[in-house]
């Protein structure tokens, strides 16, 4: 019989050990964002959030209730600017990482 896991455990176990996996998956989920794919970028966001700070701990630094912070990341979730904004400072914060933009010839 073959074991399975379920893929996100496995990421986010990888994310907690491995920094520049983490730092992958911000960058990732920004991009997602831009890239008009919010379902996924919110469901990747919630994998980092289990990973390093934790719900409990982000609703502290955000001052949102963590119930809150859970439907925001859910796949029927709908965060304003302002508290993904916010979400995503924490985040960088977290993995000492400074979101910037950058404009890029279109070929």
């Amino acid at each position: 019989m073959a074991l399975t896991r379920d893929s996100r455990e496995t990421v986010v176990e990888r994310a907690r050990r491995d920094r520049a996996f983490a730092k992958a998956l911000l960058d990732e989920a920004v991009t997602l964002f831009l890239n008009e794919e919010p379902d996924t970028a919110r469901l990747v966001l919630r994998d980092l959030v289990n990973a390093t700070v934790g719900f409990e701990q982000l609703a502290i630094a955000t001052g949102k209730p963590a119930k809150s912070l859970h439907r925001m990341l859910s796949t029927r979730g709908n965060p304003s600017m302002d508290n993904l904004s916010i979400i995503l400072g924490v985040l960088g914060k977290q993995l000492g990482v400074k979101l910037a933009t950058r404009a890029v010839k279109a070929a």
